[in-house]
This record gives structure tokens, sequence and C-alpha cells, in this order.
């Protein structure tokens, strides 16, 4: 450690609509000292994820409020550099949901022990972490593909659609996606191996440019979007389709719901499942999620792209650009070189 500088990012008021720099603060402490038990880690990388702009608001949820003034909590992957814990070793590389700070001490409780036969350290913030477990469960447990069908993904280029996307293909599906812009389309088609994608902005009506991809309707649609995207990908929904909802980053900066169709008579007539979930439903479950995402990263049969920005003092720019669609696969911020 060349100082004994610590910066930390606390959420400094929260938002109403789309957040923005003034809604965060950074400041600067002392490396805390560890106790008997507890571990420092120093921050090699950061996510940012949209889900924690729901933890900006007070409004009932999953997952707890932020409290203003302070730290936000978030992924990070770290590096152990001192230890008063006989479960971790000094130079460990470990993954946990703790303060967007360049450092933190742990208990252990909240950290794990990262396997280096996986994958790189920072796959622990995507397909072989959370985004990763949340795109496996969500498809397999509640969208149960079945070879020859019809998948459709909103949000499709980011860290969990553009897994989905592969793991349908896995199972023997046609794989429609749905982004927003022509270059996180061709990332889809090209390089992920998706049957089809559909731009939004600039596909028109985007019922007839599902139904030109989609002539056999749509049999599972994960949606991470909500809002007129969905609305569109409902009409096509086949007898007994499965509708997962991941996420509605479409809606999480809007001063007002949006009033949109009413979809129960539309899952009524074609006797369909529509069922949200979150990934710590699933946690029972980790360990096979695990090992299988990594087996298939091993064996090259899941692809994934990380979009890296460096520097801890832009990670509020990170996060902002999330909204704006700036990334195409994982967003990360790297906080140190290795």
């Amino acid at each position: 450690m060349t100082s004994n500088r610590n910066r930390k990012i606390l959420l400094a008021a929260r938002p109403q609509g789309m957040p923005d720099e003034r809604h965060f603060k950074m400041i600067e402490e002392r490396i805390p000292e560890v106790k008997e038990g507890e571990v420092l880690i120093q921050t090699l990388y950061l996510s940012v994820d949209p889900y924690m702009r729901g933890r900006m608001s007070d409004a009932k949820s999953y997952a707890k409020p932020y409290e203003v003034g302070e730290p936000f909590i978030g992924g990070m992957v770290g590096k152990v550099i001192d230890s008063r814990n006989a479960r971790f070793q000094v130079g460990q590389y470990v993954e946990g949901r703790l303060e967007w700070a360049e450092y933190n001490k742990s208990d252990g409780s909240t950290i794990r022990k990262l396997n280096p036969e996986w994958g790189p350290i920072t796959t622990a913030l995507h397909v072989l972490g959370m985004p990763g477990l949340t795109a496996y469960f969500g498809l397999i447990y509640i969208g149960q593909p079945k070879e020859g069908e019809t998948i459709v993904i909103s949000g499709a280029s980011g860290a969990v659609g553009s897994i989905v996307g592969q793991i349908g293909k896995l199972k023997g599906c046609r794989v429609v996606g749905i982004a927003g812009a022509d270059e996180k389309c061709a990332f889809l088609t090209k390089d992920l191996g998706f049957d089809a994608a559909i731009n939004y902005k600039t596909a028109g009506n985007l019922k007839n440019a599902l139904e030109e991809v989609c002539p056999d309707g749509v049999d599972v649609y994960f949606d991470n979007v909500g809002g007129a995207v969905s609305d569109a990908v409902m009409t096509k929904i086949n007898f007994q389709s499965r509708i997962i909802v991941c996420g509605q980053i479409s809606q999480y900066n809007l001063l007002t719901p949006e009033l949109g169709p009413r979809v129960a008579g539309q899952l009524l007539k074609t006797s369909s499942l529509m069922k949200g979930f979150i990934v710590s439903d699933y946690a029972d479950h980790n360990k096979e999620g695990l090992e299988q995402l990594s087996q298939w990263v091993r064996e090259g049969k899941i692809q994934y792209r990380e979009n890296i920005i460096d520097g801890f003092e832009n990670t509020i720019e990170a996060f902002l650009g999330l909204f704006r669609g700036d990334n195409i696969g994982k967003q990360l911020v790297r906080v140190t070189e290795e």
C-alpha cells in the first residue's frame, strides 16, 4: 500500500427519475485495520448493475435500500492483503458484496474464495457469478426450454441476456435478441450465434419485426426491459409459453409508472406462465449452476464480453452509463492494476 487513503462512494441523496452525479459523494477515509477473524481486501474490480438503481430508492423491494450518507454495496473482486482469519490467506482472490471502496474488511461471511481453474477472476462478476446464475436459473428453472422452441430476450446484449441466449442455443432453441443498437445486434448474431436480433430503436413497428423473425411465435420470453418492448412481445406468445421477468430497466427511472396493456387476458388465452424471480431464490442450486457454467466456458460453448472502465473515480460514470445503454456485455470498473 503506497498510502493509507481509502476512497469510497456514498449515496448523497435519493434520485427522483434518472440519477446523476449529485446523488453520489466520494469521500476519503483511512484504510480499515483488521481485527481477529477479519481480512483486509484490496478491490481489483467493481461490478455496476442495474438492480442497484432500485436500492437508491426507499420503496419496498426485494433488496434493502441504501441509506443516505452510507456506502453503496455491490459486487467486487479483490485480493486479500492482510488476514487474521484462518480460512483466508494473503494473496488469495475473493469475490463478494462489499462497499464501493478501494479497500474493505470482512469477517469472511461476505466473501468467497475464487477457483482460478474456472476462469479469469473477472468472470466471478458476470458469467461465473450473479449475472450468469441469473441467466441459468431463470431460463432453466422457469423457462424450461425445449428443443425447437423460440426464445426472445430483451436487453439481450447485457451481462444476463447474452448468457441466456447462448444457453438457449445449447438447448437447441431458436434465439432472438432485442437490443438498442446495430452494434449490439451484430454482437448477438455474429459473435454469440443468436438466430436473429432486432434493434428496437430503428425497427419501426416492433410487432411486425417480431412477426418476421419469430414466424412460429414465442415460446419463452426472458424479460430484462419491460415497457413497450415487452408489450410487443406479449402479443406473440404461444400456447403454454413461459415469461421470465428478470428486470424492468426501462421503468427504473420513471417518476410515474407507464400505463401499459393488461396482460392477464393474454396469459389466460394461451395458458401461459409469467413469473418474476431474483437469483437468490435458487441459492441452494448455486454449486450446480456455477459448475455447469464454468464447464461451458472452459469448453468454449459460452462466450462473454467485458466492458472495462479504468479508475475508481469513474465508477459513478460507469453506473450511469448502464441507463444510457453504453455497454455491451458486462460493465466493470478496474480499480487497481494487478
